[in-house]
């Protein structure tokens, strides 16, 4: 899956704001006091504080963080006027509120100002920057088209003048016969091509080609971590939920969100993982797992920890750490565990039972590998087999595989050995990944907690 931009160019933009409202709060104290020796005194300090806050807040709540690589640098600067505004009467409201008169107006007034510009000048260089970055041949995504039509022809013409977006077009795809040479292949070549190129997104006319292509393209982009988006036509295409960019005047329907493409999002989740993991570790894996290591040796041989290689985030291996629950056997890695299964061992079934056996998996968070909460990772053997028979099963590994999930807390864990479980437990993955929110994990942790208290019967 391509590096998205906004991964990159938010926190950068984010950490730049910060800078401007530090050293905009230090200037005016400068230019009003003539030192800033002494500006981190009480009031100054908590004022700068506050207005941390309130700035971060303000852009979440407008969404200006949300950059695309064709946004324009008016609506960037018309996106960073609504913050400082919305800013400034947050600001102002809370200093009428706590009736202060101890922060002069005229130190206000040149924060206000100076903050204006040191925003806009920090977009402009970034945007600057980075659209010459990519002038150069750098951070660019491969494209093709498929259909050919007079929206194709434009939505090509706009890759080729604005080189500064960083989209290198391939060439188009379609069954019908033409005389331009950038027509490279039929509709049947696509699926070949992709994975001979490495492309990086799909850009689709589905009023130009058969429906049963359009399913079998989607099909396609999905098990393969594809990014697909479609070209609007007369008549609409109604699927899922899409959102729309705009290319200059071109109107362009990306095919499938992920919240936690957003970096902000992706920050968000990575601190809570880490911060819940340690908590976990320090307060109960550094007395609970010396217990659990003793009761799972006096029981069976063996050794107290399993490693298993299981597929991760855009179908990457990683060894998944688990407490052992079964006695040594040849088929760990191939055969799933089931209802009354004869390798769980006394202690093992105890283990399953109360969920205590994927408590090592903690420090798999910590190493980056998984999230506390997102789809369950599989056995490599498993990944290979429900990518085939189960539609839509790839799309799981969009994002970082998890210690529980929404499908587990929904009454999918444990065993998934039939093939409509399976479709359960994608059906609810991917409908996670797509409405992914802190507040959706922290339901999910609780439910998770919840069962493992009062006893699961899906677990053995």
């Amino acid at each position: 899956m391509p590096g998205l931009y906004s991964r990159y160019i938010k926190p950068i933009h984010a950490i730049g704001d910060a800078a401007a409202i530090v050293l905009s709060s230090l200037a005016a104290y400068g230019l009003v006091k003539g030192e800033v020796s002494t500006f981190f005194t009480a009031r100054y300090l908590e004022l700068l504080l506050y207005s941390l806050l309130a700035w971060f807040a303000c852009s979440s709540l407008l969404g200006t963080y949300k950059f695309y690589r064709v946004t324009t640098i008016l609506r960037v600067f018309i996106n960073a006027l609504k913050v400082v505004l919305l800013y400034i009467l947050l600001i102002e409201a809370t200093l009428n509120v706590i009736d202060s008169n101890q922060i002069p107006r005229k130190y206000l007034l040149l924060q206000y100002s100076l903050l204006i510009c040191l925003v806009l000048i920090w977009r402009l260089t970034v945007i600057v920057s980075l659209r010459y970055y990519r002038r150069k041949g750098y951070n660019y995504r491969k494209v093709i088209i498929v259909g050919y039509n007079n929206a194709a022809k434009d939505l090509k013409h706009f890759f080729k003048l604005h080189p500064e977006h960083g989209y290198r077009f391939l060439g188009y795809f379609d069954d019908k016969q033409t005389e331009d040479k950038n027509v490279i292949g039929k509709i049947a070549d696509i699926e070949r091509f992709i994975i001979e190129n490495d492309v990086d997104e799909i850009y689709c006319c589905p009023f130009e080609i058969k429906q049963e292509q359009v399913v079998r393209l989607i099909d396609f982009v999905d098990n393969n971590l594809i990014r697909m988006k479609f070209l609007p036509e007369p008549g609409g295409f109604l699927y899922k939920n899409f959102k729309v960019d705009f290319y200059d005047m071109l109107p362009v329907l990306i095919f499938r969100q992920i919240p936690l493409d957003d970096a902000i999002n992706k920050v968000l989740k990575r601190a809570f993982d880490i911060s819940f993991s340690l908590l976990v570790t320090l307060f109960i894996l550094s007395w609970l797992l010396p217990v659990l290591a003793l009761l799972i040796k006096l029981d069976s041989k063996g050794p107290i920890f399993f490693k298993q290689e299981r597929s991760g985030i855009d179908n990457k291996v990683f060894k998944c750490w688990k407490l052992r629950t079964m006695y040594v056997n040849s088929e760990a890695n191939s055969k799933q565990a089931q209802r009354n299964d004869s390798r769980i061992t006394p202690i093992g079934n105890f283990l399953r039972k109360t969920s205590l056996d994927e408590l090592p998996q903690f420090f798999n968070v910590l190493l980056g590998q998984m999230s506390v909460v997102g789809p369950r990772p599989h056995m490599l053997k498993h990944t290979q087999e429900y990518a085939i028979a189960v539609d839509k099963f790839m799309v799981r590994h969009f994002v970082k595989p998890g210690i529980t999930g929404l499908s587990q807390v929904r009454g999918f864990r444990g065993d998934t050995s039939e093939t409509y479980q399976m479709r359960g437990r994608v059906k609810l993955d991917i409908f996670y990944l797509e409405h992914w929110s802190f507040f959706l994990d922290v339901k999910i942790i609780y439910y998770t907690i919840y069962n493992m208290l009062r006893g699961d019967n899906n677990a053995f």
